[in-house]
Parts: C-alpha cells; structure tokens; sequence
C-alpha cells in the first residue's frame, strides 16, 4: 500500500492549497471524500459478492454430498429388503421398486387426527401460567369487561373520600 505519514499529507495539503486555492479547496475536499467513500461502498460491495459466491459453491458441494449418501443409503435399503420378507407371503425383489415402495407405504399408518379438536403450537397450561390471552376480545367487549360496577337504582352511593353519614 501507500505508506502516507503526517509529514508526507501535510505536502500534499501545502500544494492542495496553493494550486486549487483556499476558497476551491473546501468544495475539492468534500468532492474527494465522496468519491473515496463510494469507492470504498463498490470494493465492499465486490467482496460481500465474491464471499456469497464463494458460500454457494460450498453448499452446493454440501447439496451433493448430501444426496450421494441419501442415495447410497437407499440402495444399501433396498438391497436389505430384498433379503427380508416380512410377511412370509411375498418375496420382495429390489429390482422392482415399485413393490419396495408399496410394501414401505404399507407398514406405516398416518394417526388419524381429531380435527374438532383445536391445537396449538403453545399448551393451554403455559397461557395460562403466563397470563397470555388465549380469546381476542373486541374493544367494546374489553371495556365493558373491565368497567366498574355501577351502583343499582335505590342504593346508596357514598364515596370512599368522604364521612359516614348517619340516618337519622
């Protein structure tokens, strides 16, 4: 790089000074410092690129490294099945595999779902430990909730601030 101490910017500086002119030399400055800060914003820019690039070419190795083993493991599958016959009726041969993904759909079954039942990803218990609403309540609905209770036509009101009276 470009070894610039104090003494070598302070030349430059001197010479800035005496070509451009001190009431130029502001309006040079900022003008500099702006292309030096875009420069800087585009090498940047350059490096994020080339680091993305970079990620992607090693998760695509991954990708692929990934698959041959799914797929070393599924031929290593195959060739097992074809050995074991689990129910005694049938040979299952693995170069049928049309056959090996029958017979693998067959031994699992889906639990079938109540679906009058509501989930949630959150139990019930820790909503209500935690004070969470569990029901939306409508403004309206949510005022009314918590209003005060008002005294009914015929009771006496007394307020809390104020002495007892006596009736009499």
């Amino acid at each position: 790089m470009i070894d610039l101490g104090i003494s070598k910017l302070a030349l430059i500086g001197a010479v800035a000074l005496i070509v451009i002119g001190p009431d130029k030399l502001p309006s040079v400055a900022r003008t500099l410092g702006a292309l030096i800060a875009r420069a800087r914003r585009y090498l940047n820019d350059v490096k994020a690129e080339i680091s993305r690039n970079m990620a992607l070419d090693e998760f695509k190795k991954m990708h692929d490294s990934v698959q041959t083993a799914a797929h070393d493991v599924r031929r290593s599958i195959q060739t097992g099945m074809a050995d074991f016959d689990p129910t005694g009726l049938q040979t299952v041969d693995a170069s049928q595999p049309d056959l090996l993904n029958d017979a693998m759909r067959s031994a699992y079954h889906p639990p079938q779902k109540n679906w009058r039942i509501r989930r949630s990803a959150v139990p019930h218990w820790y909503k209500v430990r935690a004070g969470v609403r569990t029901h939306a309540l409508s403004g309206a609905a949510r005022v009314a909730r918590f209003r005060p209770v008002r005294p009914k036509r015929g009771d006496i009101w007394v307020r809390p601030d104020s002495p007892p009276q006596s009736n009499g």
